[in-house]
């Protein structure tokens, strides 16, 4: 139980700027399976401060809102990693020198582009889940869209191995091998999913195919990933449900 709780701590504290506790040891190899726990943290507060914050402002005004939320709380870790992966894979360079440019902390125009476009779809999602749903859909949709989107980075973490042999925020990650065992807190969001009827259907079909289009364009551009490029997918996974999950037709 120990050990559960320095893992769960280790991956809150790496992907958050939420409170965890002193002196946790780092634990990158264990921490890989909480991402989808983490998500749900995130989503939880989300849930929270849109209640708070809903009958004070427009549909509009709150899903902006919520999308600096989210910002904040993480920190804009993954967004940080959107805009060096968009500089690096947009950079029509070779493979070496697209890594290299991701290594670049300054942001360059693609991934101001990204980070933009990523925001925009995400208010744009956001409102239209509010508008466009059942009280209880909507809830449920911003409870456990953070926990898919960070479910993404242990498919990544599995299917692709690590561009960078020696260096690197994500190398720890891949260490050794991870296993069906680290894919089990995947099935909390999916459970509850099940509750949102269609929708939660939808959700899931989307989320799959976003995994199959966004580790595909990544294994043909560069065949690897790096922190950077999960943090990317991170960001766009949450972008692309919200979206989908808030369209009229569903």
């Amino acid at each position: 139980m120990k050990i559960f709780f320095t893992e769960l701590r280790s991956a809150i504290l790496f992907i958050t700027i939420l409170p965890a506790g002193k002196n946790v040891t780092y634990s990158p190899l264990g921490m890989i399976k909480f991402f989808p726990v983490v998500g749900l943290i995130l989503g939880g507060g989300l849930l929270v401060f849109d209640l708070c914050i809903t009958p004070l402002w427009s549909d509009v005004v709150v899903a902006i809102l919520d999308v600096v939320f989210l910002v904040v709380v993480t920190g804009a870790f993954h967004l940080d990693g959107l805009g060096d992966a968009a500089d690096g894979l947009f950079s029509h360079r070779s493979k070496q020198k697209a890594l290299e440019i991701m290594k670049d902390s300054r942001t360059g125009m693609m991934g101001l582009v990204a980070i933009f476009c990523v925001l925009v779809i995400k208010i744009a999602g956001i409102y239209s889940v509010k508008t466009s749903g059942a009280h209880f859909q909507t809830l449920a949709l911003l409870l456990i869209i953070p926990s898919y989107s960070r479910s993404a980075m242990i498919f990544g973490i599995r299917f692709l191995e690590y561009g960078r042999k020696e260096t690197g925020t994500g190398l720890d990650f891949f260490e050794k091998g991870i296993g069906v065992k680290d894919f089990f807190f995947v099935l909390i969001p999916v459970v509850i999913s099940l509750f949102l009827g269609y929708k939660g259907l939808v959700l899931n079909l989307v989320f799959l195919g976003t995994l199959f289009l966004v580790l595909g364009f990544y294994k043909k551009k560069l065949n690897c990933i790096t922190g950077d490029m999960l943090g990317a997918m991170t960001e766009v996974t949450e972008a692309v449900l919200f979206l989908a999950t808030g369209a009229l037709i569903f």
